[in-house]
């Protein structure tokens, strides 16, 4: 199935604040205040722009930040790293390839034994597809992961 994923400026003006904050200006949301740091459902995590899958709930571990954070994205052609010096500190801020919007950032502090990264997320950059609605949504090829 071929998608074409693109930041639409129709979706963005559709954008609650807090998601354009977070993912047009750069913002962070409040930790344990979130719609998806505790969510626990099998799923995908989609662009709320774009719609080009990121990550999955397969790969989604407690990190005990407050946030959604993953091990590894599950299409890397769709996250882009870049350098983030924002507070004063070198972090690496990620960013959807298509949508270009950010994310959050990348640590090397995550499990060693999944590749030691910790992808800790905005929820307000994601739209979580439950795995029962894949197919409907038109991300039925993710359905073999669960």
């Amino acid at each position: 199935m071929s998608h074409e994923y693109r930041k639409d400026p129709e979706t963005v003006s559709r954008l609650s604040p807090e998601q354009y904050r977070v993912t047009q200006e750069a913002g962070t949301e409040p930790a344990f205040d979130n719609a998806y740091w505790d969510n626990k459902e099998p799923g995908i995590y989609v662009d709320v722009v774009s719609g080009e899958p990121l990550f999955a709930s397969v790969n989604k571990y407690d990190s005990g930040t407050g946030w959604p954070t993953f091990t590894m994205p599950i299409e890397p052609k769709n996250v882009v790293e870049v350098q983030d010096s924002s507070l004063g500190v070198i972090r690496t801020e990620v960013r959807s390839a298509h949508g270009d919007s950010h994310l959050g950032h990348v640590f090397d502090d995550g499990p060693v034994e999944t590749g030691g990264l910790r992808y800790c997320m905005n929820s307000a950059a994601l739209r979580f597809i439950r795995r029962d609605d894949l197919e409907h949504e038109g991300y039925g090829e993710y359905r073999k992961m669960f």
